[in-house]
């Protein structure tokens, strides 16, 4: 999965939710029922203005339609939904009402986002705990739910993602000193968020297997 695409594969549970909204969308498009329980008014025939809606639509239906159009491109966290329609100028009393009955309906799910995060960004860039954990903070998702899924990553599994990255990274480092390579695996994992004590020990299990250092 690439590093920069958070779009599920398919057949995923991520891609059911994914369909689920763009079914939710559709029915707003079409001025049938939402989530929210009213009906969102129907779609221009032309693209989108870009700026906010008319001042005298329901801002109830606008917020959902912000909401619905935003998540079928990707799943977002909760706060990120507050950011957009911030920005769109929704009341926030509104805003809260809107995504509390999202929530309600499971299309607002800052733990299965989650969840759905620190797969792709583990798969994708091999990220660490700690760096997922910085990277949930940044996205809105309060520290206890990033937690919780943080938890399900055992020192196993990061120290096994740890020997594919620096495995990857040795192929283009052949013939440099045993320093050289140690110092650029070191900041390599660092950056990834892995822990001094996993770098140390991966780095130097990996090192000792290379035919170049058996001799040292």
């Amino acid at each position: 999965m690439s590093s920069t695409d958070e779009t599920a594969a398919p057949g995923t549970p991520q891609e059911q939710t994914l369909e689920r909204l763009r079914a939710a969308v559709a029915r707003a498009q079409a001025g049938e029922p939402t989530p929210g329980g009213q009906s969102a008014p129907s779609a221009p025939s032309g693209p989108p203005p870009p700026e906010a809606p008319d001042d005298d639509a329901d801002p109830r239906a606008v917020a959902r339609a912000v909401v619905l159009r935003a998540l079928t491109g990707s799943p977002k966290s909760r706060a990120e939904l507050e950011r957009t329609l911030r920005r769109k100028g929704c009341p926030d009393d509104v805003a809260a009402e809107v995504l509390d009955r999202m929530e309600h309906v499971g299309l607002v799910d800052d733990e299965a986002y989650a969840q759905m995060f620190v797969r792709s960004k583990r798969t994708g860039r091999g990220l660490a705990r700690r760096a997922l954990q910085h990277e949930l903070r940044a996205k809105g998702v309060d520290d206890e739910t990033a937690s919780g899924v943080l938890a399900q990553i055992g020192v196993d599994d990061e120290r096994d993602v740890a020997r594919e990255l620096v495995a990857k990274k040795l192929r283009s480092m052949h013939g440099l000193e045993r320093v050289v390579q140690t110092r650029r695996l070191a900041g390599m994992l660092a950056r990834k968020g892995y822990s001094s004590e996993i770098s140390r020990q991966v780095i130097a299990e990996s090192l000792d297997a290379l035919p170049e250092h058996q001799r040292d």
